[in-house]
C-alpha cells in the first residue's frame, strides 16, 4: 500500500532545485575567493576556513533536506505551532545563554559548531502564519484576528530585536506580503510605503524641507475644489499625522538605534562624508563592484577582496566578490537566478491546492525577496547596511541550513498539491 509520504523525483520542482544548487555552489566558490591568498597552498575543502565549513554545512543541510523527503507532508501543518513555540523557546533561551558574536547576544555554540536561532524562527514563523490564516474560520476583516497575526509575527523579531540584531528582526516585516495576497486592504499597503517613504526622504532632504512640503500640499489640497468643513478636517488630520511622523525620525535615529545603527544611517545618507569611518563598508563595496567593470578580473583576481579592503565580504558583502572579479555579466547572471527563484517559488504557491501550502509559499518568497533586495541593494548604497546574508550564497551554516529547510518544505508539500490537507 502506497504511503501518503512516498514521493516521486518526477514530482519534485527540479527547476527550484537545480536553481538553489547553483546557487550554493556559486557562493562556495566565492567565499573561497574572498579568502584565497595565492602565497599560501590552500585547499578549498580545508575545514578551518570558510569555503571548507560551508561545504561540511551544504553537506548536513542535504542530510536535513533528505529527512524532509521522507517526512509525512502533512507534519508541517499539523505541527506548524509546535515548531513555532520550539524556535520561540530557543529565542528565549540565546538570551541567556547564548554567545555573544559581533555585538549580538544570538549565538548557541556547541563545541565547534555555532547556530543563530533567528534564522530558523523565520520558516518557523512563516508555518506559523500559514496556520493561523489557513483556518477555516479565519476572517481578515476581524480585528481580533488582524492583531492576533501581529502578535505571531512580532514575538520572535522583538526577541530577535533583544538579542541585539534588528537587521534579522527586519526580515519579519517581509510578512506584509503575505497579508496583502490573503486580503490585506491596499490602502493599508500604501500608508505603510508612504511612511516608509517619508522616513527616508527626511533623513535625506531634513525635517524642514518635508514639513513645508506637507503643508503647502494640504493647502493645495483644501484650497482645490469644494471646501467643505469635512474636507479641511480630514486633510489636516492627515497632514498631523505626517508630521508626526516626520518629527519622529529624529527621536528614533537618536534614542532608539544604537550607535552603530545611527553610524549605518549615515552611511546610507552620505558614506562621502566618512568614507575612512561610517562610510567605509558602503564605499569600498561600491568600489569593488564598480572596478570589475562589465567582465571582472577574473576568478581569484580581485584585489579589493585579496587585500581585505571591505569588511565582512564573506558574509553580508559576498556580493562585491561577484561584482569585481565577474563584472556586469557575473552579477546579471547572479540577479537573474535570484529572480527566478523568486517567480518559481510564486508560480509554486499559486498552484498550490491548500490554503495552508500557498500562504506558506508566499512567506518563503517575501522572505527570499526581502533578503535578496536589502542584501544587494546595501552593498551598492540604496539600503542602509542592516547586516542580512544573501540566501545560499553567503557564508553561515546556520543561514544555509535554515533557507534548505525553508524552501524544501514548500518543495515537499507541493510534490503532494494533489492530496488534500485535512485541518
Amino acid at each position: 500500500m502506497k504511503r501518503a509520504d512516498d514521493i516521486k523525483a518526477s514530482k519534485l520542482d527540479w527547476l527550484t532545485i537545480l536553481v538553489v544548487i547553483a546557487l550554493a555552489l556559486a557562493g562556495w566558490l566565492n567565499i573561497y575567493a574572498v579568502v584565497y591568498d595565492s602565497q599560501i597552498d590552500q585547499n578549498i575543502f580545508d575545514l578551518s576556513s570558510n569555503s571548507g565549513k560551508q561545504i561540511l554545512w551544504f553537506g548536513i543541510s542535504v542530510v536535513v533536506v533528505t529527512l524532509i523527503m521522507i517526512m509525512d507532508f502533512r507534519f508541517f501543518d499539523s505541527f506548524a505551532f509546535v515548531i513555532y513555540g520550539v524556535i520561540v523557546l530557543l529565542l528565549v533561551s540565546v538570551l541567556i545563554f547564548g554567545t555573544v558574536v559581533s555585538g549580538s547576544k544570538s549565538w548557541f555554540e556547541l563545541g565547534f559548531i555555532r547556530f543563530q536561532p533567528a534564522e530558523f524562527a523565520k520558516f518557523a514563523t512563516a508555518l506559523a502564519v500559514a496556520k493561523f490564516l489557513s483556518k477555516p474560520q479565519m476572517k481578515l476583516d476581524r480585528l481580533k484576528n488582524w492583531a492576533l497575526l501581529i502578535i505571531v509575527v512580532s514575538i520572535p523579531a522583538v526577541l530577535i530585536i533583544l538579542q541585539g540584531d534588528t537587521g534579522s528582526a527586519l526580515v519579519f516585516s517581509a510578512f506584509v506580503i503575505v497579508f496583502y495576497r490573503e486580503g490585506l486592504s491596499p490602502l493599508l499597503v500604501v500608508v505603510g510605503l508612504i511612511a516608509v517613504t517619508l522616513f527616508v526622504l527626511t533623513l535625506l532632504l531634513g525635517q524642514l524641507y518635508i514639513i513645508l512640503g506637507i503643508l503647502v500640499t494640504a493647502a493645495i489640497l483644501i484650497a482645490a475644489g469644494k471646501r467643505t468643513a469635512n474636507k479641511v478636517r480630514t486633510v489636516l488630520a492627515i497632514a498631523t499625522v505626517t508630521i508626526g511622523v516626520v518629527i519622529s525620525v529624529d527621536y528614533v535615529v537618536n534614542n532608539v538605534l544604537q550607535p552603530h545603527q545611527q553610524n549605518r544611517v549615515k552611511a546610507f545618507i552620505n558614506p562621502e562624508a566618512d568614507p575612512l569611518g561610517y562610510g567605509y563598508n558602503v564605499t569600498q563595496s561600491k568600489i569593488a563592484i564598480g572596478s570589475g567593470g562589465f567582465l571582472g578580473k577574473g576568478f581569484l583576481e580581485g584585489t579589493q577582496t585579496k587585500f581585505d579592503f571591505v569588511p565582512e565580504q564573506s558574509t553580508d558583502f559576498i556580493f562585491c566578490t561577484i561584482g569585481e572579479e565577474h563584472g556586469w555579466i557575473g552579477s546579471f547572471i547572479l540577479i537573474s537566478l535570484f529572480v527566478t527563484l523568486l517567480l518559481r517559488i510564486v508560480y509554486i504557491a499559486e498552484r498550490q491546492k491548500s490554503n495552508f501550502s500557498r500562504v506558506y509559499g508566499y512567506g518563503v518568497a517575501s522572505i527570499l525577496f526581502f533578503h535578496f533586495a536589502v542584501n544587494i541593494g546595501m552593498t551598492i548604497g540604496l539600503f542602509p547596511v542592516i547586516g542580512i546574508p544573501l540566501p545560499f550564497f553567503s557564508y553561515g551554516g546556520s543561514s544555509l541550513l535554515a533557507f534548505s529547510i525553508l524552501i524544501f518544505i514548500l518543495l515537499k508539500m507541493d510534490a503532494h498539491r494533489m492530496q488534500v490537507l485535512v485541518h
